[in-house]
């Protein structure tokens, strides 16, 4: 009789041999430890064990906590290759952007004509690649977070050209250009120290929040909130009330709105295609690397920025580059007390500020209050704000006396250090261009842009690009202005600037001109004759005034001495 192990042996002795097979495969060397690759990046290989006629499984045997013996499977055997992988091309990010797009680009005039402007621009185009190279990264996760459409992702081409010092004579600034009371309102600060407008993470974030709240009033529709983004909710909603009372369709293409907002989409969708397609439009796109340019880090306080700088190994110019929120020659000392630097920056850099004693993350200096000295004259001298003079030396109010000494902090470097702090920022506006010629004017108590361009024959507008200002924006007596003229200044008799020896009668006395002035809100009588150094009584003569009252928008014919107002 044939027993059972008999039968079984040639299966058993086949599986064993088998068995070692695998276990007579040579040895695998494997590379050095600096020159493995992620496991991740391994493919795997897996050598089955060959099946026998008879189905036998082999099982390994182990016991359990209870005693009892347990079979478990043997798992597949892992065999790495011998040869090192090719390593893989790091991603690029302009991939990842055009994979995100969900905005479709009609076939239209419109965005025809601003696609043809791109693809005639490809210098234009190279500058923003390189403008937006350290932000971008950073500006694509925060969009991948919210879900939107990766095109947001290039908005700031069309509001900035991704210029982070951009502003526009609307008062727009940062490369989002958000008004001031819109930035207020999404918890952007503006103070001496610091414009968290141009702040790049702030104002990204700011910007992102405004776009999906404008998206959520429009039904999901992102055109109307982009045009919305552009010229305010309440002219896009002004523009489809007027159209449905036409009967007409109220999508962003059939409303009647300004110009610009008219051109805002267009050129976004026409950027966005043409990233898309580079080689179609006979543009380069050079590739960006889809990881992170800069990290922020927490200073805990105010720092000099020059310190900061060198303490990074990073240039000025590079650190307000990544920081451009910063108006000044030191962080702001009530915050936000955040620095963005470079990545392999971030080390070196915490751990020199570790070392850095508190006292010295400013230079100090004891002022000895003079006769006639105020905190504000004091804090202009000195490049400080008299709100940190007050906290510094801890006074209450603006009375001070002369004698006592005054803690102020001053900066490590000279002003001109400091390349993209607004006053360098401004005198390099003020010193470019070479056309006409150039005068300085200091701006004196009453004056305006209008004023002061009617007063020398020029454009206001003009008057304000050329100082880097906003037409909208204050001035302040003592502030210096360019002019730029293409007449001599002496050519003019009321900008005539006269040398007028002691004794002597100026030769433009009694020489008047003639200006017509759009009262204003807030103005009186008294002020505007204050303004342009007449009076009341000839003011109320030349315009047959009954009353003092005035109406804005009411014009007065004014008769100014061209000695007074000049000299």
């Amino acid at each position: 009789m044939v027993t059972a192990n008999k039968i079984l042996m040639p299966f058993i002795a086949s599986a064993l041999l088998s068995l070692a097979g695998c276990n007579l495969l040579p040895p695998k060397t494997d590379p050095p430890a600096s020159a493995t690759p992620p496991s991740s990046a391994i493919p795997k290989v897996y050598v089955a064990v060959p099946t026998p006629v008879s189905p036998l499984i082999v099982e390994q045997q182990h016991t359990d906590a209870s005693g009892e013996t347990a079979k478990q499977a043997e798992a597949p055997l892992e065999i790495k290759p011998d040869t090192e992988p090719q390593p893989q091309a790091p991603a690029d990010l302009w991939v990842r952007i055009r994979s995100g797009y969900q905005m479709t680009v009609p076939d239209n005039t419109r965005v025809n004509n601003s696609i043809k402007w791109y693809a005639a621009h490809n210098e234009y185009l190279q500058r923003i690649q390189q403008r937006a190279a350290p932000y971008l990264h950073f500006i694509v996760e925060e969009i991948d977070k919210r879900q939107m459409p990766m095109e947001m992702a290039l908005l700031p081409v069309v509001e900035s050209a991704f210029n982070p010092f951009a502003y526009s004579p609307g008062r727009a600034a940062g490369i989002w250009q958000f008004i001031p009371s819109t930035g207020k309102a999404y918890g952007l600060k503006q103070n001496w120290w610091y414009d968290g407008r141009r702040d790049i993470v702030a104002a990204t974030r700011a910007a992102l929040d405004y776009l999906q709240k404008l998206s959520k009033r429009y039904d999901g529709d992102w055109e109307l909130a982009l045009a919305a983004y552009n010229s305010g909710a309440g002219t896009v909603q002004r523009a489809i009330r007027k159209n449905r009372k036409l009967g007409k369709a109220t999508d962003y293409w059939s409303l009647d709105l300004p110009r610009e907002t008219k051109s805002y989409v267009p050129k976004l969708l026409a950027i966005a295609e043409v990233i898309a397609h580079p080689e179609s439009h006979g543009v380069t796109i050079d590739p960006l690397i889809d990881a992170p340019y800069f990290y922020s880090v927490d200073i805990e306080s105010q720092l000099d920025l020059a310190l900061a700088a060198e303490m990074a190994g990073i240039s000025i110019e590079d650190l307000y580059q990544l920081n451009p929120g910063f108006n000044r020659w030191a962080s702001a000392p009530e915050g936000p007390h955040r620095l963005n630097l470079p990545l392999d920056k971030i080390d070196h850099f915490t751990d020199k500020l570790a070392e850095l004693e508190p006292l010295n993350r400013l230079r100090w200096k004891r002022y000895r209050i003079r006769p006639g000295d105020s905190l504000g004259v004091i804090s202009k001298r000195h490049g400080t704000t008299i709100a940190q003079l007050q906290q510094v030396n801890k006074i209450k109010g603006h009375n001070i006396r002369a004698g006592r000494h005054l803690l102020i902090p001053i900066s490590s470097e000279q002003p001109t250090h400091y390349s993209h702090s607004v006053e360098q920022r401004r005198a390099k506006i003020q010193g470019s261009g070479s056309k006409g010629k150039k005068i300085t004017y200091i701006v004196k108590s009453g004056d305006s842009f209008w004023i002061i361009a009617r007063r020398h024959k020029v454009n206001h507008k003009s008057l304000a690009r050329w100082n880097g200002l906003s037409p909208r924006d204050t001035l302040r007596p003592g502030q210096k202005l360019i002019i730029r003229t293409s007449k001599s200044i002496s050519s003019a008799p009321d900008t005539k600037v006269a040398t007028i020896a002691p004794g002597t009668a100026s030769p433009l006395a009694g020489i008047k001109n003639s200006i017509s002035y759009k009262v204003r809100k807030g103005d009186s009588l008294a002020r505007i004759a204050q303004r342009f150094k007449t009076t009341v009584t000839k003011l109320k003569k030349w315009n047959r005034l009954p009353g003092r009252y005035l109406q804005p928008g009411q014009r007065l014919k004014l008769y100014i001495n061209v000695v007074d107002q000049s000299l």
